[in-house]
């Protein structure tokens, strides 16, 4: 530590020291300064001064009764002066000491505030700062203690600290003014009209603040456009996938004028990409494994082969069954206004589709994603597929190559294997589905080298090669460089929201790291009126996640004037439907312990349960994690037949805010698999059994049996 550095300390130490030495705290009263101002007003315009400073620059409890405590004694504008002046004196040399000598401190004691206000004050630094300090959302010595660790210029700091905190200091110091006026604790001497009116004014004053900072937010986001004075509709939305179509529908119920645009073709990934055909697959490869499991069953084993081209063109009518649900047809006769073309966004209340332009007084985004493809040397000189047009197959490829081991790679790589396609699986991890447990990815890949894929673990893919028809990836493995085979390739790598040619990068619209769309906790751009929602804004990638988010998009957009709802996250379920099937909700093992969260581990083996074994599905397990010595659920991992239907019950649960007692005291149906859940809940229970009380119990028989 410099010297600079040791003097600012011994300073901070000598300072506290005086203060509880003196015991400062007995100071902070109007009686105090009353008596000291009759007899030399300048001088305890000093103290007040030096005190005020002290308690603000050392983090200590009482500056808001020194604020009122000022407003009695020296009267609206001295008191205005001295306080805050001295806020800001104080508020800065604590900001000095946070950056000198605290850093570690401050980061450990307030880091759930150090990023958000990092994030602020990199996007819009002072004015972010006077929003902090207008809405008093976070206390302000945290402010102070937490702005001193980032880049903010301490003369910027002090300034903007100065004109942010004077219209709440004023409100104060008036109310300390009346205080100071009161002549008799009595119920008339209180209830005088300006004593009343300050305590209304101090309640609504943050109200107040936040609609002003809304307004100058507003205008500065939007001074660069010009509003239509009409609009043709009440909303826009730009996508017609499962966000899309429930965004859409709500307005439409609600009787709102809605435009939907789509460019390709209703239902969006789910419908024709994603979910519906995937499972349409999954289940068609499922049957095909009963048939060779035939003799577990008691059964002969039924000779036949797979007819690749009749599953996947099976696929198809699946979708062709379920998409009149997402159709223009269904939509239009819901009173929505179905537009197909390609949308831009050329202003905040403009979107023009090929040509011809809509006016709108709200836009949601919901363009969806698309599969994410690595840009490897060679690329151009292979057969590859994503999860988009993997649903073009008709003859079995032969040997396919599956680039990826998250749950589309799992899926699409045990499906083909099991519908008779020679599959091999390439992940640069230790592990498939590396988000989950390592137990649970562990059954996953035994199942996986059971059904015969061959998995590549710790392999990094480097470049693809075509030498006269013969195709082979050149992939790192153990610092050597290893050939593998193939006839096609299947890319499952992830996938990246579609934000390219929608005019938002000229409306300055901001992307996230992750390239989704940057939104508040409303789900709304840096442009209130505009919103995004589903795989292009993120976090989750999920069809009922996007859904869930066009809820929270359609009500803001429409009734925001009256009342805002954030986006809830907390409970947030999903599935890999591989077999076994691999479902979770909340958190699980390896997530708890990044995050420092304490957790008790209850696990029910679900080869136990009875109609699992009748079913021959008697594998995997019920993982949950709770409170530890409590009935609250943490989260849920359930690997095993079914598995997404039978975390309901936790999902439930876990909204609602029951326990592993309600569980437990809930009759399940024997034989079913949704027992497995009870039977978890009973393992619980066992590990939290009262020992002491059933000790005396069994004394009490024992005593009953003579």
């Amino acid at each position: 530590m410099n010297q600079k550095k040791w003097m600012l300390l011994a300073v901070l130490v000598i300072a506290i020291a005086v203060f509880y030495g003196l015991d400062g705290q007995q100071y902070l009263n109007r009686d105090f300064f009353q008596e000291l101002y009759q007899d030399n007003p300048a001088l305890t315009a000093g103290i007040f001064f030096a005190l005020y400073v002290a308690v603000t620059g050392l983090s200590l409890p009482g500056a808001a009764i020194l604020t009122l405590v000022g407003g009695a004694i020296f009267g609206l504008l001295p008191g205005l002066l001295l306080v805050s002046f001295a806020s800001t004196l104080g508020a800065t040399l604590a900001f000095i000491f946070s950056r000198t000598l605290l850093r570690d401190w401050v980061e450990n004691k307030f880091s759930g505030y150090l990023g958000t206000i990092n994030k602020g004050v990199e996007k819009d630094g002072a004015f972010y700062l006077a929003t902090l300090r207008l809405i008093p959302a976070v206390p302000f010595f945290v402010i102070n203690l937490v702005m001193g660790l980032t880049a903010m210029r301490a003369w910027t700091f002090a300034w903007v600290s100065q004109l942010g905190m004077l219209p709440g200091t004023a409100v104060f110091v008036n109310a300390g003014v009346q205080l100071g006026l009161v002549e008799e604790l009595s119920f008339k001497g209180i209830l005088t009209p300006g004593l009343i009116a300050s305590f209304v004014l101090l309640g609504i004053f943050p109200w107040i603040a936040k609609a002003v900072m809304e307004t100058l937010r507003r205008r500065r986001v939007y001074s660069a456009f010009q509003k239509p004075k009409t609009f043709d509709n009440n909303l826009t939305v730009i996508g017609a996938g499962s966000a899309g179509l429930v965004s859409s529908y709500i307005a439409a119920a609600v009787k709102a004028k809605v435009s939907l645009i789509e460019k390709h073709k209703m239902g969006g990934d789910c419908l024709n990409t994603g979910c519906v055909p995937s499972k349409a697959l999954i289940r068609s490869a499922k049957m095909a494994h009963y048939l060779k499991r035939a003799d577990e069953f008691g059964l002969e084993q039924v000779a036949g082969d797979v007819n690749f081209r009749k599953v996947m063109e099976r696929v198809q009518d699946v979708i062709k069954q379920v998409e009149p649900h997402d159709s223009i047809e269904r939509y239009s006769g819901l009173g929505v206004d179905c537009v197909t073309g390609t949308a831009k966004v050329i202003s905040p209340w403009e979107v023009e589709v090929d040509g011809q332009r809509i006016r709108t007084k709200n836009i949601i985004i919901a363009s969806g994603g698309r599969p994410f493809v690595p840009q490897l040397d060679g690329l151009e000189h292979i057969h590859y597929y994503t999860s988009d047009t993997i649903w073009e197959l008709r003859e079995n490829p032969g040997r396919m190559l599956v680039v990826g081991g998250g749950p589309i790679g799992c899926e699409l790589a045990q499906a083909f294997n099991r519908l008779g396609v020679q599959v091999t699986q390439v992940d640069h991890g230790s592990r498939l589905l590396h988000r989950e447990d390592e137990d649970v990815s562990e059954l996953v890949m035994e199942q996986f080298i059971h059904d015969g894929v061959d998995l590549r673990l710790g392999y990094e893919a480097q470049a693809f090669r075509n030498d006269n028809g013969r195709q082979y990836l050149e992939a790192s493995f153990q610092e050597q460089i290893v050939q593998i085979d193939f006839d096609v390739v299947l890319f499952a790598t992830g996938r990246q929201a579609n934000t390219s040619n929608l005019g938002l990068e000229n409306l300055g619209i901001e992307l996230t790291s992750r390239g989704t769309i940057a939104v508040n906790d409303y789900l709304q751009t840096r442009f209130p009126n505009i919103y995004a929602c589903g795989d292009v804004a993120g976090p989750y990638q999920f069809t009922h996640t996007a859904a869930h988010q066009a809820w929270f998009c359609a009500v803001n957009a429409l009734f925001g004037r009256f009342k805002k709802f954030k986006v809830d996250y907390s409970v947030i379920p999903w599935c890999t439907f591989t077999d076994p099937e691999v479902a979770r909700v909340g958190l699980n093992e390896q997530e708890a312990q990044e995050q420092g969260i304490a957790y008790e581990v209850t696990k029910y083996g679900i080869d136990d349960l009875d109609r699992a074994i009748a079913d021959e599905e008697a594998r995997g397990f019920v993982k949950v994690l709770t409170v530890p010595g409590k009935d609250k659920i943490l989260g849920v991992t359930i690997v095993g037949y079914h598995a997404g239907e039978l975390i309901t019950e936790y999902i439930s649960a876990m909204k609602h805010g029951l326990g592993m007692n309600k569980i437990l005291g809930t009759i399940h149906i024997y034989p079913t698999l949704s027992e497995a859940n009870k039977f978890a809940a009973g393992e619980w229970k066992r590990a939290h059994a009262p020992e002491k009380v059933l000790e005396w119990v069994g004394k009490y028989h024992r005593w009953m049996r003579r």
